[in-house]
């Protein structure tokens, strides 16, 4: 199994741990789905980390390099204790055994209680390919049989970011207090938002990338009565312990 060196370093990186793993196809991918309920489990004490497929070497605008600046500080924003991105090529992950043992490393490495994965439909291959990947990625890390450097951990929890589906979401996280470093953090990546001539027919202007994704936000906050919200889905049916201690009004 080969990974990618991790772009966010800590003196312990070998030993570090994580709650709460976002895995995504794409540098940039995490921080647009779910980067705020990142900033808030991380500001309740939970250790949160990011797992990208690829580096980034396919896409219009920028390079593997300099996306890898970027998702170094992107990291820093959001508070990841752990960033590493895999060497899985950028518009061809492809759910193979291989590129599963290289998720398995991780999870038995970080260990996470729960896994954020894209949701499993989409316009870009690479998007529901890692959603698909990345579940049956969780399923083998818990086979004992499957050796590898550590012992075998399946994560408890398997959560969809459904930002961009259109799909009602099983619930939605309320980001309201992590919205404005939720932007700076997907604004870190200066190769792919900044205004420029390459690529300008297929991204959005800069000046209108934060009026968009705030409104995204105040869509689905408004679902649960709070300001700005992030949107998932889980595949299993919820329980509730107290009824009477359900958080979003019927009328």
């Amino acid at each position: 199994m080969t990974e990618a060196q991790s772009h966010v370093h800590s003196k312990a990186q070998t030993e570090t741990q994580a709650d709460v793993l976002a895995m995504a196809a794409h540098r940039d991918d995490v921080e647009q789905t779910c980067g705020g309920t990142l900033l808030r489990m991380r500001a309740q004490g939970y250790r949160t980390a990011i797992l990208d497929m690829t580096q980034g070497e396919a896409g219009t605008r920028g390079n593997a390099e300099s996306r890898a600046k970027e998702a170094a500080a992107a990291a820093r924003i959001l508070g990841a204790g752990w960033r590493g991105a895999l060497d899985i090529p950028d518009g061809r992950v492809e759910n193979t055994y291989e590129n599963r043992l290289k998720i398995v490393a991780v999870l038995r490495r970080l260990r996470p209680r729960v896994v954020i994965l894209p949701y499993w439909t989409g316009r870009h291959p690479d998007h529901y390919t890692t959603a698909t990947l990345g579940y049956e990625a969780c399923f083998l890390a818990g086979l004992a049989k499957v050796e590898t450097d550590a012992p075998p951990h399946r994560p408890f929890k398997i959560l969809y970011a459904s930002l961009y589906a259109d799909v009602r979401p099983s619930f939605v996280v309320d980001i309201t207090p992590h919205i404005e470093e939720r932007h700076r953090a997907l604004m870190a990546y200066t190769s792919q938002y900044a205004n420029q001539a390459q690529g300008s027919g297929l991204f959005v202007p800069e000046e209108e990338i934060r009026e968009r994704t705030f409104a995204m936000a105040r869509y689905f906050g408004m679902l649960a009565g709070v300001r700005y919200a992030e949107p998932f889905v889980q595949k299993e049916v919820g329980l509730v312990e107290d009824i009477a201690m359900l958080g979003v009004a019927s009328i």
